[in-house]
């Protein structure tokens, strides 16, 4: 067996860079972070061949004096911190000493820096782990940092990297997540000599992030802020009309660094759940400021993964934040040109223990390695579904009205789908069942939090078939059917009736609602029906009990609809999150038919 011996200093630093810089983009991840560190207020990069021919970035920050020079490329060394204490209360982007080492074992890299006091800058350079001795050069205040033919030196490594094209793609993305984070920086992006992206400083923060993900995200961004105690959560995040195939748009930051995190991810995902198609992807660029002594964000060499102390409480936080942004009221709703948007007015947000149940049971899955309908109320809202009404409420010319209602007044029915109604930017077209459908399951949700969910007594009880096992998942279940506000019992051992029903679901087939609940007891049991699985069973429940297509409705009918809407969380989208309705505007009408061309 080989003797133990002590690895060389260059062999130690060249394994280091197998984690800490992967690739070129973490080494311009790290540069930048430096920057920042170092106060400066304008950095420019500039890029060859996707980075792995020459990496530079140059700052204007406090840089480095002519003696420490040589320690900046030294492993383990660093200003950042030089205690546990330090490091458990780490504020800067940087702390660990390991970048500019590993890059300089793996690349040809030069540094050149002047701070404020000093007559001139000073330059060092490494190639091969051998450092040069400082030596003077031309340089304004700040840092400079060239780095040529990254792995050079380790063919192995080399040939990992992917095309130029690719690599660069990656810079990029790297240059926006920081440029996104500090909207009050100068940045510039050059690649193979052209220019990219040129970012002023002192920008307002939301046309910093509509300048770098696109006009379309920030029409759609709705404004978020909230501080409660040492947190604070601030930034934007898009309706769902504008959602992702991908995760591309997703942004979060913790104390300015950007992060993927399980605890986040989940409590973003929650607050999104029942507003957006299952197979799309919410955007958000997102900000969380704490303590630094509340997140670890020691776990990866290369920072990207962070760990709350106070894992459930920040999960709440931003689940609940997040959910009471995107629940917006229709005044302030801004219009999209055949855009849909949620006109919301109640701001109640669901109650913190189903934020807990859903915590939990996501912490338990996490640990166990699992994770990767129209009925009204019982007021009815002032409209009947097939009262055979048919005089208006409002007048039909509504162009010079005063207080046009946001979602305007209805005109007609299409097909039996569709709901036509005019506004005062012109047409609107709602989804009579989607619409609905929402309804109904905001007022199912809130009247299961308020624990008083509204039955009423069948005239003649519904009896079914029913086999053994959905017998003894009634009998099991009672307290949880009262809650969701059923009334089903056994008639013989092969019969169940249902006796009574939520009212808001007398549109809807008894037997199909109530084997839709029975099916949910049998397979997931009473807790996990009315915790983790209350949404779906809901939102199901909800389909059920909504107007079907192909029913008529009067002119009543579709006002009191229209008005329900305005007033419902949510009501831009269904419970699987497709739009209820589009605006087209008059100008777009006349475009169309080429008026006034």
């Amino acid at each position: 067996m080989p003797a133990i011996r002590l690895l060389p200093e260059l062999l130690i630093n060249q394994i280091a860079a197998g984690e800490v810089i992967e690739r070129p983009a973490s080494a311009l991840k790290e540069l930048l972070e430096n920057s920042l560190d170092a106060g400066a207020t304008d950095i420019a990069v500039q890029l060859e061949s996707g980075g792995i021919k020459l990496l530079r970035l140059r700052d204007n920050g406090r840089g480095i004096d002519h003696d420490e020079l040589k320690f900046a490329l030294m492993r383990h060394a660093t200003s950042k911190i030089s205690s546990l204490d330090d490091l458990q209360n780490v504020a800067s982007m940087g702390f660990r000493g390991e970048a500019l080492a590993s890059m300089a074992a793996v690349a040809q890299l030069t540094l050149t820096s002047r701070t404020a006091d000093a007559d001139h800058a000073s330059q060092i350079s490494a190639q091969d782990g051998h450092l040069s001795d400082a030596s003077p050069a031309s340089h304004p205040i700040g840092t400079t940092v060239e780095i040529r033919e990254l792995y050079f030196n380790t063919p192995a490594r080399r040939k990992f990297l992917k095309t130029e094209a690719t690599e660069y793609a990656y810079c990029e993305e790297v240059f926006k997540r920081i440029a996104l984070s500090r909207p009050d920086v100068a940045f510039s992006l050059q690649h193979n000599g052209r220019t990219i992206w040129q970012l002023s400083s002192g920008q307002d923060a939301l046309k910093r992030v509509t300048m770098l993900l696109g006009a379309e995200f920030g029409n759609a961004a709705v404004a978020v802020s909230r501080q409660a105690a040492n947190l604070s959560l601030k930034g934007f995040a898009a309706l769902p009309a504008y959602s992702k195939s991908s995760r591309d748009a997703q942004y979060f930051f913790v104390n300015g660094r950007f992060v993927r995190d399980k605890v986040a991810s989940h409590a973003l995902r929650l607050a999104y759940q029942d507003i957006l198609h299952h197979q799309r992807h919410p955007a958000f660029a997102l900000f969380l400021t704490m303590p630094p002594a509340g997140v670890d964000v020691n776990v990866h060499p290369a920072k990207s993964e962070v760990r709350f102390r106070e894992s459930q409480g920040i999960h709440q936080f931003i689940f609940h934040t997040l959910q009471q942004a995107l629940a917006i009221p229709a005044q302030s709703t801004p219009s999209a040109s055949a855009q849909p948007a949620p006109f919301n007015s109640m701001q109640h947000s669901l109650g913190i223990a189903q934020s807990n149940a859903a915590y939990q049971v996501w912490e338990m899955q996490a640990g166990q390695g699992q994770i990767p309908a129209m009925g009204a109320t019982a007021e009815r809202s002032g409209w009947q579904m097939g009262s055979g009404e048919n005089t208006p409420d409002s007048p039909l010319n509504t162009h010079h009205a005063p207080d046009i209602p946001p979602l305007g007044y209805a005109l007609a029915q299409l097909l039996g789908i569709y709901i036509l109604a005019q506004n005062a930017r012109g047409l609107i077209v709602v989804d009579m069942h989607a619409a609905h459908e929402r309804i109904v399951y905001e007022k199912l949700k809130a009247s299961l939090d308020a624990e008083h969910i509204a039955t009423q007594a069948l005239l003649i009880p519904v009896s079914f078939h029913a086999d053994t096992l959905d017998i003894a998942s009634v009998e099991a279940g009672q307290e949880a059917l009262k809650k969701l506000g059923f009334d089903i019992a056994p008639l013989s051992p092969t019969t169940l009736a249902v006796r009574a029903m939520p009212v808001m679901l007398k549109q809807s087939e008894a037997e199909a609602v109530a084997r839709v609940v029975i099916g949910e007891l049998r397979e997931f049991g009473a807790s996990r029906v009315l915790t983790e699985r209350r949404n779906e069973l809901l939102s199901t429940l909800a389909c059920h009990g909504a107007v079907r297509a192909n029913r008529i409705l009067s002119v009543t009918e579709m006002n009191a609809l229209l008005r329900e809407m305005e007033q419902t969380e949510r009501s831009g989208q269904c419970n699987h999150g497709r739009p209820t309705w589009f605006q087209l505007s008059l100008n777009e009408l006349d475009k169309m038919f080429m008026r006034g061309q």
